[in-house]
């Protein structure tokens, strides 16, 4: 039978009993030991979720905890792990190599051999390259170790698919203000473990400018309240005040990983909120991204972008506006180079909105692959020499200048096989409904003008 190792092997093993050390940061002093110490996160811990029936003895599948720093990923790893009969192995993704994992996966066969399960933790699983990740498939797949990995990165882009496809996916969020206000209130009252010898408080304002200023991260939360708390002993007061707070977090930025998914995740919620034609969300995304470091000039490229997806015709002057604020950006840099950001991300998220050049394009694509075969028309070619022209280059065709109002009324620019195939559906917003007006009077007299409320924002 698979042997139970007690409590306190298994801590040692983990480094529990280090973390526990007077010495040790407060962060990992009062790391929970146990679910019901474990705060936050319940649709992944509760009792009905997949976590929560592992702590009571249910069968403990290979998961990925996928979660920002600071979400709880290795406690829970640590947690699920004491509560499992087997052999615990921790790896850092950072540290280990192929050789070593073909060790560590040696050793757990020989534990299976001798009825003895292997959990095998790597933490930052996505730093493994695929030949890493290919190494331990087979025997995650046999049941030779059970997987719990961890990673701040999406698992879709950064976990092989058969590894992926192997294991369960548990999706961890940032913490909540007010989960991160009870663990500092727990750390403060803990005389074991936590800071409760000191006999110390901590002001409203400094405890709110606290969990606000760890953006979700509890170890960024406790690491700043016991330098705050040295600093108010230090200076012999009883209490923890607003600045000695500030001061410990250091203006810390809020997580932000500009190759990962918080920058894709940041952009799309930008585009969205500027296509929805909200200058208040937009306006906030922006901050979001510039103050989290974002390089600027992504965020123009997509401005750029977005100025002829989702406005279009509806405002031409919007294409315009996003390639000045480009310049712009480009000739003076940050910081100051916010404020053309900020004016062109207002401009497009007021902007009327038209997608008709995009969906107009799309339906051209589509017809020009399927129709690539068909030659131009001859009255479409350029006679460039006699022989061309004999050959009926050019004939026929009526130059629209000379033509009532510029327009060859009549005159057929598409292949005959294409017939009378319309790809534009004009938008009614803005100056586009101009162009609408004018487009239904030059297409033949009695043909429905097209529908293009599906087509404008």
């Amino acid at each position: 039978m698979p042997r139970q190792r007690d409590a306190r092997g298994l801590q040692a093993s983990l480094g529990f009993s280090a973390g526990e050390r007077p010495d040790a940061p407060l962060a990992a002093r009062m790391r929970p030991r146990t679910l019901d110490e474990f705060v936050g996160q319940q649709p992944a811990v509760g009792p009905d979720a997949l976590l929560g029936r592992v702590a009571t003895g249910a069968t403990l599948p290979s998961i990925i905890l996928w979660g920002p720093p600071g979400c709880g990923k290795t406690t829970l790893a640590r947690i699920l792990a004491s509560d499992t009969e087997g052999e615990f192995v921790a790896l850092s993704a950072v540290a280990s190599g192929v050789a070593e994992l073909r060790r560590v996966i040696g050793e757990a066969q020989q534990r299976r051999d001798a009825g003895v399960r292997t959990v095998l933790f790597i933490d930052e699983i996505h730093r493994f390259n695929k030949a890493q990740q290919d190494v331990i498939l087979p025997y995650v797949e046999n049941g030779t170790v059970t997987l719990i990995g961890a990673t701040t990165e999406n698992p879709s882009f950064e976990v092989v698919a058969p590894l992926l496809s192997r294991v369960r996916v548990v999706r961890l969020e940032a913490l909540a203000e007010v989960d991160l206000a009870h663990i500092v209130e727990r750390a403060l009252g803990d005389g074991e473990r936590g800071l409760g010898s000191l006999g110390l408080a901590i002001e409203e304002e400094a405890r709110e400018a606290l969990v606000e200023g760890a953006h979700g991260d509890a170890r960024a939360a406790l690491s700043a309240l016991e330098i705050a708390a040295d600093s108010a002993r230090r200076d012999g007061r009883e209490r923890i005040g607003p600045g000695d707070v500030r001061r410990a977090l250091q203006e810390r930025r809020p997580y932000y990983d500009k190759e990962g998914d918080y920058h894709y995740d940041a952009i799309s919620a930008f585009i969205k909120s500027v296509r929805g034609s909200d200058p208040d969300a937009a306006v906030y995304w922006l901050a979001r991204m510039v103050e989290a470091g974002e390089d600027p000039l992504f965020i123009v490229r997509r401005m750029v972008i977005l100025a002829a997806e989702d406005i279009g015709l509806a405002d031409p002057q919007a294409l315009g506006v996003a390639t000045s604020c480009q310049q712009a950006v480009h000739f003076i840099g940050m910081p100051e180079g916010f404020l053309p950001m900020a004016e062109c991300a207002l401009y497009l998220a007021l902007a009327p909105k038209s997608n008709s050049a995009l969906t107009a394009y799309a339906r051209a694509s589509e017809d020009a692959r399927r129709t690539s075969h068909l030659p131009v028309p001859l009255h479409l070619r350029n006679a460039a020499t006699g022989l061309m022209r004999e050959m009926g280059y050019g004939s026929g065709y009526r130059y629209a200048h000379d033509e009532p109002d510029h327009y060859a009324e009549g005159e057929r620019y598409l292949p005959e096989e294409l017939g009378e195939t319309r790809y534009y559906h004009a938008g009614s917003l803005g100056a586009e409904a101009s162009l609408a007006e004018r487009l239904a009077r030059q297409r033949e007299p009695g043909e429905e003008r097209s529908d293009s409320s599906s087509d404008s924002g």
